[in-house]
């Protein structure tokens, strides 16, 4: 075995191959590589007095694009179809109402001070979102995505841990030591040869000895990283462990798909929110451009003129109105605006049908208990919990520590076909049973709730754009040049689908493209 096939050996077990690298002393330079975060600001050359722009939607694209290039001197006009703005930055706090596309409203009846977010909830430290956060003012407070104490919990196919809840920590630290005494052992046998040195083999054993924290006789037995039963305290309590879970049990738990999900590079890191609410994105956006957002204006037409565009819509009270101007930046996801006549070009209709089928049928659950018994009674403080269940997953809240109340998400469903198409009741009800499965106190301490699905939410008719690779390869280009003087704008004109970083890329990148021919 030599070092390359040692490293690749690592990687593929779930190891670390950076740190196979730098126990072996390959990684001496320091990488240079400029990451997203330190791209500077983002600033258009003024070039757009006496242009007119219409812009479709309100959410964080359509108001971002609004906003830089009004800076520099065009006219915006937003249509709006909703009374607010924000699109899919949306936050439910006690009193909101909203009904959905089945006619089924709900009425929100949280505590005053207690909010959930039905859309985006979270923000990487890589996006593009912070800079606007630090630019508006917007207060950002860390959001637990990962946290060690968090469960995973399978009910089929895990073998002697199926029905049992484990402990992300003990998982991953009983996975880390296997993997280190297989390679260890390897590392030890005669028969691996050169070009792997004597004083190569001492490193990396070394390395995966303390990677995995095994026993001087490279066997992992446990260790302390996984915690505890009973915690060291003062006195002759120098705590007690307990014994690891059977390798075999934990590859049939499923817990390399868990991990591999928190190793997306969007997804491991510290993560923020917004102080109160990820709407105070789009309240930051809207104190903006507000003046500029014409709301209660459902668009119902969009067509090209000889040198500009023209939109129908109506107001209000119902009346047809028109508007022209230069441009039109539309923001319509994909699913609402396929259903909207219009005089596109028959290779751009081709591409928003087909990539309007795409979207995700997410839906999601807020569950308001009169206890943080999760604080209270296991310790977890934010975090994910994951199961195979129909919920897949639950969120502990990152606000609100030690307090008296608060608002897990109770599911968060990515592909719903089961749970979103039930009525809301029947949706906080499964959400109930299964959740009691792994926090017994659900039954004792629920107080009330309000489950979402985006495939039936009004000006949405889906969460975001899911493209397969022939999608991507067949229709993505061409959702991405203008039609005429018509430009689509959005997270789904991005690789970065589903989050709010998607939108802003987007909205810069029309807007320069404007800019670039004004």
């Amino acid at each position: 075995m030599n070092r390359r096939d040692f490293i690749t050996t690592v990687a593929v077990s779930g190891g670390s191959a950076y740190a196979a690298m730098k126990a072996l002393g390959l990684l001496e330079k320091p990488a240079t590589a400029q990451s997203p975060s330190q791209r500077g600001s983002f600033r258009l050359q003024s070039n757009g007095r006496g242009k007119r722009v219409i812009i479709l939607g309100a959410g964080l694209a359509g108001m971002a694009c609004a906003y830089e290039l009004g800076k520099v001197g065009y006219d915006c006009i937003i249509l709006e179809a909703r009374s607010r703005a924000g699109g899919r930055c949306w936050t439910l706090r006690g009193g909101d109402q909203f009904t959905d596309t089945l006619g089924q409203t709900q009425t929100v009846q949280f505590d005053s001070g207690l909010y959930f977010n039905p859309g985006p909830a979270r923000i990487p430290q890589e996006h593009v979102t912070l800079d606007y956060c630090r630019e508006f003012g917007v207060a950002v407070e860390v959001k637990e995505n990962l946290n060690r104490r968090e469960y995973y919990y399978n009910t089929q196919n895990a073998g002697s841990l199926s029905g049992k809840k484990v402990r992300a920590r003990e998982a991953i630290t009983d996975i880390r030591g296997y993997i280190s005494e297989l390679l260890a052992k390897a590392v030890n046998q005669n028969a691996i040869n050169a070009p792997l040195t004597t004083q190569d083999k001492e490193k990396l054993v070394e390395f995966l000895r303390t990677y995995g924290d095994l026993s001087p006789d490279l066997f992992y037995k446990g260790s302390s990283r996984r915690g505890f039963t009973n915690y060291p305290s003062a006195g002759l309590q120098p705590g007690t462990q307990l014994d690891p879970y059977d390798l075999s049990a934990l590859i049939q738990l499923g817990f390399a798909n868990y991990e591999a999900e928190e190793w997306d590079w969007q997804q491991q890191m510290t993560m923020l929110q917004p102080v109160g609410g990820i709407d105070q994105i789009a309240k930051a956006f809207e104190r903006k451009v507000g003046n500029r957002i014409t709301y209660q204006s459902q668009v119902k037409e969009i067509r090209k003129t000889p040198n500009g565009v023209s939109i129908v819509y109506t107001n209000s009270s119902g009346t047809n109105q028109q508007i022209k101007g230069d441009y039109c930046i539309c923001t319509i996801p994909l699913p609402v605006l396929k259903g909207i006549p219009s005089d596109f070009s028959p290779d751009l209709k081709q591409a928003i049908d087909n990539v309007a089928t795409l979207y995700a049928r997410a839906g999601k659950g807020g569950l308001q208990f009169r206890r943080r018994f999760w604080e209270e009674d296991e310790k977890i403080f934010g975090g994910i919990t994951w199961t195979d269940q129909d919920i897949v997953q639950i969120w502990y809240p990152s606000e609100g520590y030690l307090s008296n109340k608060g608002i897990m998400i109770g599911y968060y469903q990515f592909d719903d076909t089961k749970v979103g198409p039930l009525s809301p009741s029947q949706r906080l009800s499964l959400a109930l049973e299964q959740g009691n499965n792994i926090h017994p106190q659900y039954r004792n301490e629920f107080e009330n709730g309000v489950t979402l699905y985006w495939p039936t939410i009004p000006y949405n008719l889906g969460a975001w754009a899911e493209y397969t690779d022939e999608a991507r390869q067949r229709y993505y280009p061409r959702l991405n040049e203008p039609d005429g003087n018509i430009y689509l704008c959005g997270e789904h004109l991005s690789y970065l689908q589903g989050w709010m970083a998607g939108a802003l890329e987007s909205a810069r990148l029309v807007s320069s493209k404007i800019n670039t021919l004004a």
